[in-house]
Formats: structure tokens, C-alpha cells, sequence
């Protein structure tokens, strides 16, 4: 095993002295204390155990964010602004909304070139990811969020495929007297937002409505979008022990533009233009985004039903759900592109049906001198693609959809029992679950001239999972945990070969074993300190064999080693004071030579230590409010030998003040945010493997935005 790097040791020594500090304090504080600060400090999450517990007592590295840290200062439209708190996560904004975030927990879906792969994402208990491993951010809605559990680890694999990690958002419920709510904003690059809401519980039915619509012109060229949400939620109890909710959202963009990546020498030249296409002769100084007018129109919607019923202390719970979602994509070439007679061509256009259904039991039962809680359930999914792509050009004009070079219906099925139990004896937790995750890919081609690729993959594993927590003190947590992980190709991974052939059948999963140990400290009745050394082995790693034009295709290359630690810091002052601080640490390295790759190289797309710290202030008889950001990431590397221009680290510090005040039944509210400060000039996310090295997705530079809202109670 290679040891840890030098700057990790530093680090793991600096987090067993805190974990010592944290012991030394503990031992201190009184049971009474303890349990106010628990309740205080830990509150209660329901991912990973799936029922309600307290996440300091939970075996796993798990972080909650409220809704004040989502929706405070922000501008509510992605998901990156709250998350960027959580150690362990890396949330990139590309600046590019026809590709959505970047999301990697401990190295997982670093690789991912749009949308979200190697975490699963539920809203509402709802997946928003589908059953192959790809999943959409862009698809939570922020306005009407109550708070986001995240988590990493071992824990995670009770998810099953793809889940190197989980986010949960949980939205509001309608409560008391009706209310309306109308809030607007605006900030630099022509960017706005507007939002109405409506909720409450007038009698046995609770409600929320909410529609927005977010508008930008873009940091970068090419880059404006429009997005249109629309989201409902009903809520009700048909009797005294049950329990039903019935939600349904919607997402719009039509035409949003993709600014591509960029090559370093165009980044150093200016950080908002687009990459001049050479093979342009009638035009030499236009992009190849505007050349190809490369965009993507996206149509979204889904609908769910969770029904819960209570027997005693057991429970009954059944969540249902189906949505479509339409997509095209209009995608570059490079200079003197052929496409071979199996290529797909550079527009994508599908119509996906999809559906699933969660059926579980969690009953509570004694056992011996403890408690005995079990989870027992059945999860299916669904997804049916009707595919077709064309050539981008007609004649010479590009960007417009041509001759049909793709024609197919691409479903994917999942099947997965689980078993989950926890039992629970003085001062000793002892949890194990196991899962068993089957996916089957069937492709039915329609367009044969060029080749049959009709054919089906069949994909299984069992993943187990164990921890084990102590409780030294009434506020001193240790565990321990362990777990087998599955990561099958996502449909997008499949898509294309390397010599741009047709489908993949070759990909093969990655599989991985997870280790890790923690401790859960509160240091006195306003601090939590929580700190997690893991490790994490993967074959069979699947990597970027050969990306262009917005078209990737992968392989499978050999082992890779992740050693890491990540640490929380939560703490409150007097007079309003409030501070927080996440620490990551993570050496990712490929743990065997294969082909170009070479044992040692760095993980692409995965930096090598994130910190996000926060000084705030709030005057709660004022309303006023004043908060101070600092976020960093070390250097990042953009493909699997190591030997181009990695993306150098940096630091950013934003600045956010807010006002409060209510005058008889309104509740009227304002922020001003400031984002980079220092206006400082990065790369915000990277392009894994790029053949023709337009790696670098530039951020902005000094940004600003203000916002108000207006809320009345009837």
C-alpha cells in the first residue's frame, strides 16, 4: 500500500490531536450537558438508516445542511452554492447549465462529463437519479428546500450501484395559516430571478406551490440560459397512523447554450471566450460553440407518491414514481471531422419514459439486552429511451440537424432487495446491511445501415455493509465501517467506443471495498467536531478512453487507491457569532500501470485538499445578518497521464450581508451577495480527458447579485 502523502500525514496528526482535544473536553462535560448539545448540534437524518436517528449516532460521515444555509443569501438555483460546505464533496458550477453541475464525493463522478454519476440523488425520497447511475441536480428544487443530507462513505453502498455517496433533499411541508411569497433578484452578467410561492395547512391537507424562472446571459460567451421550475406538494394524514404525500416538479430549458471548454492558452488570454475554431475560413475569429451553435433543450417532469403507515413501533413505507424527460443536444466537431458510417452524428435527441417503485418494512423489535431496528426492502427502477441522432450540418451550415445516423430504443432495469438492521446495546451500535443490485441494458437498433448494434448487459453484485460505533462518552462518538461498492457504465458510458464504432458492450463495472474510521465529538454545548479517516480500493476503474465534440467514450483501466480525511467544524459565540469550517484531504492515485496510465499518476478531476470555512453574524432582534466565505481547492489534473497543464489551485472569498423585518402580516426580506471578492482569475472545472485539450471551464470573475422578497401570512 503506498503510504500517504506528507501533507496528508500532517494532516491526519492535526486530526488526532483534535480528536484527543475532543475526547479531553468530553470527558468533562456533564450527561445533561451532552444531550442538550446533541439535540442541539446533531439533528436527526433519516439517509443511511432510513428511519428517523440522530446523526450523531450514526455510524458514518453524514452532514446536514438547514434551510437558512441554503436559501440565506442565495440565489436558490444551484445546488453548489450550499454544498460547497460539506467536506468530502466536490460541487463544481460549470458555468455551462446545457451540462448541469459536477459533483464528486471522495473521487467518485469527478470523471463524469455532464450531470451527475458515481452519487445518487433522491428529492423527497424521490430518485432523482435513474436506474443506470445518471443522475440530474438540476432537477432539485432549491426555493422550497427544508434541508440536504449528505453523505459519504461505506454507509452509502446500502444505496446500491453508483452510490459512491448521497444526496437528499428534503422539501418544505405545507404548515398553519396560508401564505403567499414573491421574491426577485438580479446580479452581474445579466442574471435574474423571479419566484412566487403559496403553502399552508388550513385543515387536514397541507400544500406548497412554487414556480420560478431564472434567466443569465452568461459568464462566459456563449452561455445564457433560461430555466423554468414549476413544483407542487400535497400532504395529508388519512388517519392517526399514516401518512401520504404526493409531489410533482417540473424543469424547462429550451436553447440553453454550451460555451465548451477551453485550451490553457485561450484560458490565459481571456477567461470568457470560447475556443476559435482554425477550420473556419469564412469566419476566423468565430467559436467552435458558435460556429456549431452547440445548445441543448431540455423538457422535464415527474410526478411521486410516498404512503407510510404505522403498526405500533413498525413501519410500512411505499414511494412510487414515473416522469418523462426530452432531450436534444447540438454538439462540436473538430476540425476535419469525418464521421464514419457508425457514428452517431452531432445532435442528440431522446424522449425517456421512466418509473420505479421502493417498497420497504422497518420494524423494532428487543433482542437479548438491546434493541433490534430492521429494514427489510424491494427497490425497482426503470428508464426507456427512444434515441435518435443526426449529422449536425446541412451542406455547409452548421448547428442545425441533418441526415438520421442514430435510430434506437435503449432500456435499462434495475432490481434490487436489501436487508439493513441495526442493533443497539448500552453503549455499543452495531449495524449491517446487504444489498443485491442487478441491471440489465437492452439496445434494439432500428437504424442498421451502418451496422446492428442491438444487444443486452447484464449487470449484478452483492455489496455488504458494517459498522461499528462506541459511545466512549455521552459526547464522544467512535466507529468504524466497511462495505463493498458497484459502479455499472451509465447508457452515456456506453454510448460510444473509442474508434467511435457504436455501443460499448465491452465496459465492464468497477468494483470497490470502503473503509472507515470516525469520531463524533461535541466540545462544550455549542461545538461538533466530526473527523474521518477512509480508504477506498477500485478495480476495474472506469476512465476516459477518448473525449470530443461533447461526445465521451470510456474503458476500463486498472486499480486505484483513494486514503483520505475529512473534518467538520460547527461552533457558535456570543452576540450572534457562528463559524464552520470543512477540511478535505484525499490522495487518489491509479495503484497499477496500465497502458499510458502509469501506477502513481493522479486521479483526474480530483483535488488533492478542499477547505471551505465561515465567519458569520445574525441579530435576531434586528434582522440583520453578515456572513464572510473562504473556499479552496488544490491543483487538479485533467487527464490520466499527468503530463498536461493541470488546473493550478486556488482561493476565492465571498461576502454576503442581509436584513429583516416584519411589519403586521409581511415578512419582507433583502440580501446583497458578493462572490470572488478579490476577483481572482480560475479554472472552476476541468473537462476529464479532452482529445483535442479544451480541458479548462473557466470561472467568474467578481460577481455580484441582490435579492428581496416579500412574504404575507393571511
Amino acid at each position: 500500500m503506498p503510504p500517504f502523502c506528507p501533507p496528508l500525514r500532517l494532516t491526519l496528526l492535526a486530526a488526532a490531536a483534535a480528536a484527543f482535544a475532543a475526547s479531553a473536553c468530553a470527558a468533562d462535560s456533564s450527561i445533561e450537558d451532552a444531550a442538550a448539545a446533541v439535540k442541539t448540534l446533531a439533528p436527526v437524518v433519516v439517509t443511511g438508516s432510513r428511519f428517523e436517528h440522530s446523526s450523531f449516532d450514526l455510524p458514518a460521515s453524514v452532514d446536514v445542511l438547514d434551510q437558512e444555509r441554503i436559501t440565506s443569501g442565495q440565489a436558490r438555483v444551484n445546488a453548489s452554492e450550499a454544498l460547497a460546505a460539506v467536506p468530502g464533496l466536490v460541487v463544481q458550477n460549470r458555468q455551462n447549465y446545457a451540462q448541469d453541475l459536477q459533483i464528486s464525493s471522495r473521487g467518485f463522478g469527478a470523471r463524469s462529463a455532464f450531470g451527475v454519476r458515481g452519487v445518487q440523488l433522491f428529492s423527497d425520497g424521490i430518485p432523482a437519479t435513474m436506474p443506470d447511475g445518471q443522475g440530474q441536480a438540476a432537477t432539485f428544487n432549491l426555493d422550497m428546500a427544508q434541508r440536504i443530507e449528505v453523505l459519504r462513505g461505506p454507509f452509502s453502498a446500502i444505496y446500491g450501484n453508483h452510490a459512491g455517496g448521497v444526496i437528499q433533499l428534503f422539501t418544505r411541508d405545507g404548515q398553519g395559516a396560508p401564505s403567499v411569497q414573491a421574491s426577485v433578484l438580479g446580479g452581474s452578467d445579466g442574471s435574474w430571478k423571479t419566484d412566487l410561492s403559496a403553502q399552508g395547512k388550513p385543515g387536514a391537507v397541507g400544500y406548497v406551490l412554487d414556480a420560478s424562472r431564472f434567466h443569465t446571459d452568461g459568464a462566459r460567451d456563449h452561455s445564457a440560459a433560461t430555466r423554468d421550475q414549476a413544483f407542487a406538494k400535497i400532504t395529508t394524514e388519512p388517519d392517526a397512523d399514516s401518512r401520504l404525500t404526493l409531489v410533482a416538479n417540473g424543469l424547462w430549458q429550451h436553447d440553453t447554450q454550451d460555451p465548451l471548454g477551453v485550451s490553457w492558452a485561450t484560458f490565459q488570454r481571456d477567461p470568457r471566450a470560447g475556443e476559435i475554431d482554425p477550420s473556419d475560413t469564412q469566419n476566423p475569429k468565430r467559436t467552435f460553440a458558435e460556429r456549431y451553435n452547440t445548445r441543448k433543450s431540455i423538457d422535464h417532469q415527474q410526478l411521486g407518491l410516498t404512503y407510510e403507515r404505522r403498526f405500533g413501533a413498525d413501519l410500512l413505507q411505499l414511494t412510487a414514481y414515473a416522469g418523462n424527460r426530452q432531450v436534444t443536444q447540438y454538439q462540436s466537431f473538430s476540425k476535419g471531422f469525418q464521421a464514419p458510417a457508425s457514428h452517431s452524428g452531432g445532435v442528440v435527441d431522446f424522449d425517456r419514459n421512466f418509473g420505479g417503485v421502493d417498497l420497504h418494512w422497518i420494524g423494532a423489535n428487543q433482542l437479548g439486552s438491546g434493541s433490534l431496528t430492521t429494514t427489510v426492502g424491494l427497490d425497482y427502477g426503470r428508464s426507456s429511451d427512444d434515441r435518435q441522432g443526426y449529422e449536425n450540418f446541412i451542406g455547409s451550415q452548421f448547428g442545425v440537424k441533418g441526415k438520421l445516423r442514430r435510430d434506437e430504443t435503449d432500456t435499462v432495469t434495475s432490481l434490487d432487495p436489501y436487508l439493513q438492521t441495526e442493533w443497539q446495546s448500552g453503549d455499543w451500535v452495531l449495524t449491517a446491511g446487504l444489498r443485491h443490485s442487478r441491471m440489465q441494458v437492452e439496445v434494439n437498433d432500428s437504424f442498421i445501415s451502418n451496422g446492428n448494434d442491438s444487444g443486452s448487459l447484464n449487470y449484478r453484485r452483492t455489496t455488504p455493509v458494517l459498522a461499528l460505533l462506541y459511545k466512549a462518552t455521552p459526547a464522544l462518538n467512535l466507529y468504524a465501517s466497511a462495505a463493498k461498492g458497484f459502479e455499472t457504465p451509465t447508457l452515456n458510458e456506453l454510448f460510444y467506443s473509442g474508434s467511435g464504432s457504436g455501443f460499448n458492450f465491452n465496459l465492464k463495472p468497477a468494483h470497490s471495498t470502503h473503509l472507515e474510521v470516525g469520531t463524533k465529538a461535541l466540545l462544550g454545548s455549542d461545538t461538533q467536531l466530526n473527523v474521518a479517516l477512509f480508504q477506498v480500493r477500485t478495480d476495474d476503474e472506469l476512465v476516459v478512453d477518448a473525449s470530443s465534440g461533447g461526445r465521451t467514450s470510456y474503458k476500463n483501466a486498472g486499480s486505484t487507491l483513494r486514503q483520505g480525511i475529512e473534518l467538520a467544524l460547527d461552533t457558535k459565540w456570543q452576540h450572534g457569532f457562528s463559524g464552520r469550517l470543512a477540511l478535505t484531504g484525499l490522495y487518489a492515485v491509479y495503484d497499477q500501470t496500465v497502458g499510458n496510465i502509469a501506477a502513481g499518476n493522479r486521479l483526474p478531476g480530483v483535488p488533492r485538499a478542499t477547505l471551505f470555512g465561515e465567519l458569520a453574524w445574525k441579530d435576531t432582534p434586528t434582522g440583520l445578518s453578515a456572513a464572510i466565505e473562504a473556499i479552496a481547492n488544490s491543483k487538479v489534473y485533467v487527464e490520466d497521464s499527468n503530463t498536461e497543464t493541470a488546473a493550478p489551485g486556488y482561493g476565492a472569498i465571498n461576502l454576503r450581508t442581509g436584513a429583516e423585518q416584519h411589519v403586521g402580516a409581511w415578512r419582507l426580506q433583502q440580501f446583497v451577495r458578493i462572490n470572488n471578492l478579490l476577483d481572482r482569475s480560475y479554472i472552476g472545472s476541468v473537462i476529464v480527458g479532452d482529445s483535442n485539450k479544451r480541458y479548462y471551464e473557466p470561472a467568474p470573475g467578481r460577481n455580484w447579485m441582490l435579492g428581496a422578497s416579500a412574504q404575507y401570512v393571511f
